[in-house]
């Protein structure tokens, strides 16, 4: 799946869920950037002020909040992923 949508996952050396969220997104091969929180705690408020949320990974796709690991693999499931990707290029 080619995507010019920028895709950017926030991840902690010790997540599991972020290592299966990267794991989805390169087995669609698509491309993202991967930003290390841990140990910033500067990023981590952030996140949590953008997204709502306290865990990591987060996932933005052009700049939107979709969640992390289980609300990508309930898009990849569905075809959401697939269609927001191809309305992002």
């Amino acid at each position: 799946m080619e995507s010019k949508a920028r895709i950017v996952v926030y991840t902690t050396t010790y997540c599991p869920y972020c290592v299966a969220a990267k794991r989805l997104l390169s087995e669609r091969g698509l491309e993202y950037q991967e930003i290390d929180v841990t140990g910033a705690d500067d990023l981590r408020r952030w996140l949590v002020e953008v997204s709502g949320q306290r865990t990591v990974p987060q996932i933005f796709i052009d700049g939107r909040p979709i969640g992390g690991y289980t609300e990508l693999a309930e898009l990849d499931r569905s075809g959401e992923l697939a269609a927001l990707l191809g309305s992002a290029a």
